[in-house]
């Protein structure tokens, strides 16, 4: 968890997440920092996961950060964030206190221009497909 935590509040500029589930109130207190220092917060979820009980999502959205999320049965599964367009984090890890506490999980730090570009054209295509000028009610 403090790697991790490290990892993003050495942020500037952006922070890009697409997760699947955010309950860790520790990694959401990070992520609040950062918006409060002027860092562009932007988040990616899963409609069905973000209303669950301990979910992080609404605090973040009250905060002032930008979230969207999914329209469609399928779930949003990805799990990654991108700091500063720079690097990557990727893995299996939900940021759950229960993945970071009891599961066994992968985590991978990446500052290769080439994977991290990939992720961030994968961020920019979700982010514009689920927004909310988008959504279909009928």
């Amino acid at each position: 968890l403090s790697r991790l935590v490290r990892r993003l509040l050495s942020a500037r500029r952006s922070l890009d997440l697409c997760l699947f589930s955010f309950s860790c109130p520790q990694l959401a207190r990070a992520v609040q920092l950062l918006h409060r220092r002027g860092v562009r917060v932007r988040l990616v979820t899963d409609a069905q996961y973000m209303g669950l009980h301990g979910s992080q999502i609404g605090r973040l959205r009250h905060a002032g950060i930008q979230v969207r999320h999914d329209q469609h049965s399928g779930y949003m599964h990805h799990k990654f964030a991108i700091v500063d367009r720079r690097m990557l984090i990727t893995g299996s890890l939900n940021w759950t206190t229960q993945a970071i506490q009891s599961n066994r999980e992968n985590v991978l730090v990446v500052e290769d221009a080439e994977y991290v570009k990939a992720f961030q054209d994968e961020f920019e295509r979700i982010w514009e497909e689920y927004n909310p000028a988008n959504y279909k009610f009928f």
